[in-house]
């Protein structure tokens, strides 16, 4: 008997990327999981009807992620997006060489995204089905689960406002420090993409360098024994016109003219190869720049989170402050509550006893 044929995972998309993760411990950096550009595929499994993103670098798994419909790739920069992993509890980030390779992993992670929520709606919809006749019909809620009734007691109404106040500034200030705290990180993020696309190029560029200097050192030694060898040819022509009188034959007069042509033609290209070298360097120079100013921002950045951390600090101490003043506020509108009790009491037992003296 022959074994069934089972399917296994299918990439349906590649491409290439630096791969990043953000630091568990501050919730802000970038480390990177990858030395150099890696794979990324999205695979998808026929059999459990699931999508995931798998990189591999190495011998190790440095994405393996399963795709969920709450899910959302979002573009910090022109060349980096990022996504949350709630299951690794991390994010992932990728920097791209080229914008239009971050827009395509964009638009398949909506894709993927979609058949995946549409691959969880079917399947929820087969359990519905499968359980529709063994659920019973709701029962009425009985009296006792009904929310008792709110009873209201006349107390201070400017301090239940005041502490009304208190509670919307504490909202607003909640959500400002969220935005200041969202909109740092965004900004440093963006900034460790582009100094890390910055210090790539710079290696390339580097590189590139050492390999151009090294082949000019070569053409140098090629050049001078170029023109040892013209200088020894047009020796050779002196001292044959000089032995012959009339100078020489036609023939070789014609070779030695073509020599000497091949070899000025071959002077030339190395000189224009050496121009071209000398214009790299500049290029060079100007990559260097823009490497130095985007450490100066970074650096700029960072004196903005510090000071933002320090608003953040003077503001929590505000906000503990501003707590325990409506603690306090509270206890002094229970203790009230208490006293405007007993006094009810009294007046309702009051009341009565005046009653019994009319009835009497």
């Amino acid at each position: 008997m022959f074994p069934h044929h089972r399917e296994r995972e299918q990439p349906i998309f590649s491409t290439r990327a630096h791969v990043f993760q953000i630091d568990p411990t501050t919730k802000r950096n970038w480390i990177p999981a990858s030395k150099h550009a890696v794979t990324v595929s999205f695979f998808y499994d026929a059999n459990r009807n699931v999508y995931r993103i798998i990189s591999v670098g190495g011998t190790k798994a440095i994405i393996n992620c399963t795709v969920t419909p709450s899910m959302t790739f979002t573009k910090t920069s022109q060349k980096f997006g990022q996504w949350a992993d709630s299951r690794a509890n991390t994010v992932y980030g990728l920097g791209f060489a080229t914008e239009q390779q971050l827009h395509q992993f964009s638009e398949k992670f909506k894709e993927v995204k979609d058949a995946a929520r549409l691959a969880r709606e079917k399947s929820q919809d087969k359990e519905l089905a499968n359980t529709a006749l063994t659920i019973a019909a709701p029962q009425d809620l009985s009296d006792e689960l009904q929310s008792p009734p709110v009873m209201c007691v006349n107390g201070p109404e400017d301090k239940l406002f005041r502490s009304q106040s208190a509670d919307i500034t504490l909202s607003s200030e909640k959500e400002r420090i969220k935005k200041m705290l969202s909109e740092g990180s965004i900004c440093e993020l963006n900034l460790e993409a582009e100094l890390f696309t910055l210090q790539d190029s710079n290696t390339k560029l580097v590189a590139a360098l050492h390999e151009a200097n090294a082949n000019v050192e070569q053409w140098k030694k090629q050049l001078a024994a170029y023109q040892g060898e013209t200088e020894r040819l047009r020796e050779q022509v002196a001292d044959l016109e000089a032995h012959v009188g009339q100078g020489p034959s036609d023939l070789l007069k014609d070779e030695l003219t073509q020599s000497l042509e091949e070899l000025e033609a071959l002077l030339k290209a190395k000189d224009e190869e050496i121009h071209i070298l000398q214009s790299k360097k500049a290029d060079y120079h100007e990559m260097e720049h823009d490497r130095d100013e985007a450490i100066r921002r970074l650096r700029e950045l960072e004196m903005r989170n510090s000071e933002l951390e320090r608003r953040i600090q003077n503001t929590e101490q505000n906000l503990s402050n501003s707590l325990e003043d409506r603690d306090r506020m509270d206890s002094e509108i229970q203790r009230a509550i208490e006293i405007l009790d007993i006094k009810i009491f009294d007046l309702n037992d009051l009341r009565q006893s005046m009653v019994k003296l009319i009835d009497k």
